[in-house]
């Protein structure tokens, strides 16, 4: 079984209201897992690549601002 290699964004300002995600799984399981970064033994989310791509792309347009 494939584990995912956790990454929090360069953007993070280590306020502790972060996410972090793991892009290694995309290519085999077609999906982008998502976690709390203050709770790493928690629940993870598994997104699929284009909802997590739409997502990503909101988040730089500031469409969440």
């Amino acid at each position: 079984m494939e584990t995912p290699s956790w990454f929090k964004s360069s953007c993070s300002d280590n306020g502790g209201v972060c996410v972090e995600a793991a892009a290694n799984l995309i290519a085999t399981h077609g999906t982008v897992p998502v976690r709390d970064s203050k709770n790493l033994a928690g629940p993870v989310l598994d997104f699929p690549v284009a909802a997590f791509g739409h997502f990503v792309s909101g988040v730089k347009s500031g469409k969440f601002n």
